[in-house]
């Protein structure tokens, strides 16, 4: 069940030179309502001249602390606004929205959680919920130079993870869906969220080899209740609200 929460900033910690980390906890009495991993806020954006919320993915829920986390790129006024906020700001949230990720119906399934950039966010929590049900994974981290890559250390605690940068200067050289890791993996389930490119590129693959695929798009949004129609996304059933029906998305649902 969706909340519309007023929440404090705990922690503001940069964790590349574009992302910073918030951690945040409702000022009112009372707990956050439960979280899937995929879901996203609408964060209201208390500066001049920015009139629409911004859409954040959850990263992290830490029931017992009643914590919520957000990796939030800098990318205009808005964002900016967010990842510049002071501890002890108190931000507007509209929470949870959107449908998360699904498990795999069959055990036994090797996964592979493929994030780009600040996409890796989202995939923390799902990595966290895989692991409390003791399901096996790996974790493909990429980004354009080992900088920008976010989140390794938590990621590492959970499952083996591999990295590839478009420079080489961790991992892998080369795009994320060209690391020797998927290319020859034995996979059949791929949970993917970051750059649109980066999730076709990963899908024709899937597609190719008959691997199961969910993918979690970043459309631009407004309201994130399915009203305004601005992040609408052609699938074989017709026109879906990304904020709604998504954000994540199995890959044979969509037009791709």
């Amino acid at each position: 069940m969706k909340k519309l929460v007023n929440m404090e900033i705990l922690e503001n910690v940069s964790i590349s030179p574009s992302v910073n980390l918030l951690s945040m906890r409702p000022l009112e009495n009372g707990l956050l309502p439960l979280m899937q991993p995929g879901q996203f806020a609408n964060i209201e954006i208390d500066c001049k001249d920015v009139f629409l919320r911004r859409p954040i993915s959850i990263c992290d829920y830490i029931p017992a602390r009643n914590i919520v986390k957000f990796a939030v790129r800098r990318a205009g006024k808005g964002t900016e606004f967010l990842a510049s906020s002071k501890v002890g700001s108190i931000l507007n949230i509209l929470l949870p929205l959107g449908n998360g990720f699904t498990l795999p119906g069959e055990s036994g399934c090797n996964i592979l959680l493929i994030g780009g950039g600040v996409g890796s966010a989202p995939l923390l929590l799902l990595a966290k919920w895989l692991k409390s049900l003791d399901v096996s994974f790996e974790i493909l981290l990429g980004a354009k130079t080992a900088d920008e890559v976010i989140l390794k250390d938590e990621f590492d605690a959970l499952a083996h993870v591999h990295v590839s940068t478009d420079d080489g200067s961790l991992g892998s050289q080369g795009y994320v869906h060209f690391n020797p890791v998927l290319q020859n993996g034995e996979w059949n389930q791929l949970y993917v969220c970051g750059p649109m490119p980066m999730m076709r590129a990963v899908s024709q693959l899937a597609r190719e080899k008959n691997i199961a695929c969910q993918v979690s798009l970043e459309n631009k949004m407004a309201c994130g209740m399915g009203a305004c129609l601005c992040c609408v996304e052609d699938t074989i059933k017709g026109n879906r609200c990304t904020c709604v029906d998504g954000p994540v998305f199995d890959i044979n649902s969509l037009k791709w």
